[in-house]
């Protein structure tokens, strides 16, 4: 059975986390990249009310994915606001579901929050996003790749 816990909940997952994130985006999180992996998987289990906050996938009680609601995404796009951001599910379990039940939390946590939408933008997810009724906003050219910024919801 497929569940999801915040990563505040599950700290002793912080290296999990941060070892699929670094695999998922060497080019951001490696060694010459611009991303701080430490401090964003940190910032990540700090808290349940506070963004940014992480969201870790089980199944059978075995973390199988992560994703993450966050403040910011894109520079760009400051004026919207949060963002499902960091979704990675274990290669040998893409496929079954995990993405669209991370989505779900993530949406069901903002709106607890307050928030009537989450935004996400993703070249590689847009069926996941389709399937889960999320509607694309706007296409974007980011860090010299085409994205659609896509809203949760109506």
């Amino acid at each position: 059975m497929n569940t999801i816990q915040l990563l505040p909940r599950a700290r002793h997952l912080i290296p999990t986390v941060s070892q699929w994130l670094l695999s998922e985006w060497p080019d951001w999180y490696g060694e010459d990249g611009p991303g701080d992996l430490s401090a964003d998987v940190t910032a990540f289990a700090a808290s349940e009310h506070t963004l940014p906050i992480g969201f870790v996938a089980f199944d059978g009680g075995i973390p199988v994915g992560f994703g993450a609601l966050k403040a910011e995404s894109i520079p760009s796009h400051r004026h919207l606001t949060p963002w499902a951001a960091a979704g990675f599910v274990l290669p040998a379990r893409r496929g079954q579901g995990i993405g669209a039940l991370l989505l779900r939390a993530i949406v069901d946590h903002a709106r607890k929050l307050g928030y009537e939408h989450v935004y996400c933008g993703t070249s590689t997810s847009l069926s996941l996003l389709h399937r889960a009724g999320w509607h694309g906003v706007e296409g974007i050219v980011h860090a010299g790749q085409p994205m659609i910024i896509f809203c949760s919801g109506p």
